[in-house]
């Protein structure tokens, strides 16, 4: 059994972003972009927290929060967000989409 990341002994550094690795859930949560990444991310905190009872192992909980971390950090930036998005959809349609098409189609073409 093996984990990403724990808790430290040492207090959190009031300083560090609040989204930093090992950021809380709520955190995390707050820092989404929409009622729909919020929604998404309350399955998955559910999904992970179920897995954790019936596996006593926190690794995939660990995963999984880390990957919503970094979707939170992405939208903290929504201009960057929208890049990042387009360009992913980009990549797996294969073409380019058009300059003026919405960040939700955008992010269907991408899977994100």
């Amino acid at each position: 059994m093996t984990t990403t990341y724990s808790v430290d002994d040492e207090p959190a550094d009031p300083a560090a972003h609040p989204l930093s690795k090992g950021a809380s859930p709520d955190a995390i949560r707050a820092s989404l972009a929409g009622p729909d990444d919020r929604a998404e991310f309350d399955a998955a905190l559910a999904a992970a927290l179920d897995e954790v009872k019936a596996s006593l192992d926190l690794t995939e909980l660990f995963r999984m929060l880390d990957q919503w971390r970094r979707i939170a950090v992405l939208q903290s930036d929504p201009e960057r967000f929208r890049r990042v998005a387009r360009r992913a959809a980009e990549v797996n349609i294969g073409r380019p989409g058009p300059e003026d098409e919405p960040l939700a189609e955008a992010r269907g073409d991408a899977g994100i």
